[in-house]
């Protein structure tokens, strides 16, 4: 199978190439640099250049493949609205390029806020709708095009962790070492979901050939990992002390992150595993920390 990869040379997207090419697909990646083009070409996959804003170089590269996985997103943190934006168009124009030939469509989401006192599951629907949701309200807009379009939902953990990791984490950990204490908010009783990156990409491999349109799926590892616990690892790791923090100060001591520390993001993954016959191996987000993955 031909597959179309947007975020290819990404921290997801370089597992999920590794993982589709090990598999026997043909993988063209979406470059918008020298640096991407090289990165994706050294894997053994084609180059189709562009970004995200090239609605047209998006349309023919997803005419052009049996399947499309979208992974690439703008994650502006300092302006949300272009990221939500961007991600809106990209998006609309796979819906309408893909409905009605019965290729898959794959695209990226997450497990924030789709529950509340409990770990969300694959069962739950997204309140995010519209171009200025989250991510503009793109999985439901591909989900709702079900059944003339394949789309599966790929809901990510918040931290897909691992050697190398930019996301998150590693601003948690920036804000540690910036501010001399590792900090979590409150009580630090909220917990996140997790996922190492190569069983990140091993799932999204598995979930081309195996879920059905409609489904929503769970890259998740670990279903909540405490920010407490996250916390003490960082400072360890770092040799710093460990403190809460309130949450009216958690903005000036986290930064843009803040948004997210201090808030719940469990998740079960029970029936993405068995629909895909997926067993994450790899090592745990605490296992992560005490090796060094985000303080070497």
């Amino acid at each position: 199978m031909r597959v179309f990869v947007t975020g290819a040379s990404g921290w997801i997207g370089s597992a999920t190439v590794d993982e589709l090419l090990a598999a026997g697909h043909d993988v063209v990646g979406l470059a918008r640099s020298d640096a991407s083009a090289a990165s994706i070409e050294a894997k053994g996959a084609v180059v189709h250049r562009g970004d995200l804003d090239a609605l047209d170089v998006l349309r023919a590269g997803a005419q052009e493949a049996d399947a499309v996985v979208h992974l690439a997103n703008k994650h502006d943190w300092g302006n949300p609205a272009e990221s939500a934006r961007a991600e809106r168009a990209a998006v609309e124009t796979f819906v309408e390029t893909l409905t009605g030939t019965g290729k898959p469509f794959l695209l990226a989401s997450g497990v924030a806020l789709l529950a509340e006192g409990r770990a969300a599951t694959e069962a739950d629907r997204s309140n995010a709708r519209g171009p200025q949701a989250p991510r503009g309200g793109t999985e439901n807009l591909a989900l709702d095009a079900v059944p003339g379009l394949a789309a599966v939902s790929l809901r990510f953990a918040p931290t897909v962790h691992g050697v190398g990791d930019h996301g998150f984490i590693a601003a948690v950990t920036r804000a540690a070492q910036e501010r001399g204490y590792a900090g979590y908010v409150g009580e630090g009783s909220n917990a996140w979901a997790a996922v190492h990156v190569s069983d990140a990409g091993k799932a999204v491999a598995l979930a081309l050939g195996q879920a059905p349109a409609g489904t929503a799926l769970h890259v998740v590892a670990e279903q909540g990992v405490p920010t407490r616990e996250v916390a003490e690892a960082i400072g360890r790791g770092l040799g710093l002390p460990v403190r809460s923090v309130a949450p009216d100060e958690a903005e000036a001591a986290f930064g843009w992150i803040a948004g997210f520390w201090g808030i719940d993001m469990r998740a079960d993954s029970a029936d993405t595993r068995r629909l895909l016959g997926w067993t994450p191996t790899g090592p745990t987000l605490l296992e992560d920390l005490a090796a060094g993955a985000y303080t070497s």
